[in-house]
């Protein structure tokens, strides 16, 4: 359960990521509200989600993951521009993540 809670987190942050950069300094209302409201339901997910999961663990998870599905919006909806090298590096982190999940003996199974 306590995956999902951290998935959870990761899906709030990337939402909350995602808006930042239409809040124009944090003068526009409607995407400082969905930043703030995303930014407080990702760090209360975290939460929850360290009851189980070691820290360490767990931001790796939320940080490389997160990295990824910003960098996958960024690219698909924004039309930000990746190369091979950044493909590569995605994959990379995705196996990170991989691996940290399903060998680590740190990381709760």
């Amino acid at each position: 359960m306590h995956y999902f809670y951290l998935a959870g987190a990761i899906v709030a942050e990337t939402i909350g990521t995602s808006a930042l950069s239409q809040t124009a300094g944090f003068t526009r209302l409607t995407p400082t509200l969905i930043v703030l409201v995303s930014f407080a339901t990702s760090f209360y997910l975290m939460s929850l989600a360290l009851q189980s999961i070691p820290v360490g663990i767990a931001y790796a998870i939320w940080a490389g993951v997160g990295i990824v599905l910003i960098t996958f919006i960024g690219w698909a909806f924004l039309k930000q521009t990746l190369d091979a090298p950044a493909f590569v590096g995605i994959a990379l982190i995705l196996a990170g993540v991989v691996v940290l999940r399903l060998f680590s003996r740190a990381a709760v199974h």
